[in-house]
């Protein structure tokens, strides 16, 4: 016999709508979908859905969009739904306990790391940002803590050499969707035993900000390269050339040739420049760049800059402190 649930989901970005649509197309009765409000976007600052609403919208469910889910009326209005099971996915807001408990299955929520590590809003990019090898997806019965609930069930996803946050963040995204697809009926027949997480392992991570893509040329080229990777596609790492961001949107880590390294007073130098590349000097190494996106244009190519731009050695980048 096949279970069918009936289902609150609640979640905001493109993260959450992939899981939406599997639910759905996996036959559950998805009674409300539960989304952060519309938003101004771009310079026209027109209101724009989040995914997840014209996800919904598309499979004519009805669609919740509270400015503070916790206050008691909407509460109250989700109650009535009397839904089996909440399914949580990148929500954008903290649930209160009076909504943990309003369904005879609780909240699930799916995380994108290994819980308990990465807890928080942005694990998929500080795990590349870190260097790990490994990440994944969490099922987890939430609790009022922030990703502190008991494990349902995992499944590990290698991060390739080359990956970048927008590229782990579709790979995260199918993996959580191919999970909570599985873990549904095993939930309803009881199949799975939470395992509580381990303290001592936790680590959290905060939200991205745009501050946080400045590159600094102090630092090894290895690391250097993981915030572009990472951060790549949002919010971009960048530097400046001459006083205009220059965002920074493929390199890749080399040794110095030289073997003169770790000279702070050089780091952001153009050491050399080739028709398709132009490496500049580091705290350690040197970062072979070859894409990028100076202000007011478009992304291109290192080989396509140059024909506007045509850096020499001894130029120099850096943060807008410097220039």
């Amino acid at each position: 016999m096949v279970i069918r649930m009936k289902i609150i989901f609640m979640g905001t970005p493109d993260f959450a709508s992939g899981a939406l649509e599997a639910i759905v197309k996996a036959g559950h009765e998805v009674a409300a979908v539960v989304t952060q409000p519309d938003k101004p976007k771009g310079r026209g600052k027109e209101m724009q859905m989040p995914p997840v609403k014209i996800c919904a919208l598309k499979y004519g469910i009805p669609v919740l969009q509270p400015v503070k889910v916790r206050e008691p009326g909407e509460v109250a209005r989700l109650a009535a739904f009397g839904a089996d099971i909440f399914v949580v996915a990148a929500f954008g807001q903290l649930l209160p306990e009076e909504i943990l408990c309003l369904s005879k299955f609780g909240c699930v929520n799916i995380h994108a790391s290994l819980l308990p590590k990465y807890r928080g809003a942005a694990p998929i990019q500080w795990a590349i940002l870190n260097g790990e090898k490994e990440t994944g997806i969490t099922i987890m019965q939430m609790d009022k803590g922030l990703d502190t609930g008991d494990i349902l069930m995992t499944r590990a996803v290698p991060i390739e050499e080359r990956e970048t946050g927008a590229s782990l963040f579709d790979k995260l995204a199918e993996t959580g969707a191919q999970l909570i697809v599985e873990a549904l009926p095993k939930i309803e027949k009881g199949e799975l035993k939470p395992q509580k997480q381990n303290e001592a392992e936790a680590s959290y991570v905060g939200m991205l900000k745009k501050s946080l893509g400045l590159i600094r040329w102090e630092k090894d080229a290895l690391s250097i390269d993981r915030l572009v990777r990472g951060l790549n596609s949002w919010p971009s790492a960048y530097t400046y050339y001459r006083k205009k961001n220059l965002k920074i949107w493929e390199c890749e880590a080399v040794l110095e040739e030289n073997g003169h390294e770790g000279m702070e007073n050089t780091a952001g130098r153009i050491e050399k420049v080739e028709k398709d590349a132009f490496y500049v000097k580091t705290g350690r190494g040197l970062l072979k760049v070859t894409q990028v996106q100076l202000e007011g244009k478009k992304r291109m190519a290192v080989k396509d800059f140059l024909l506007g731009y045509p850096l020499k050695s001894g130029d120099i980048l850096g943060g807008v402190e410097n220039v």
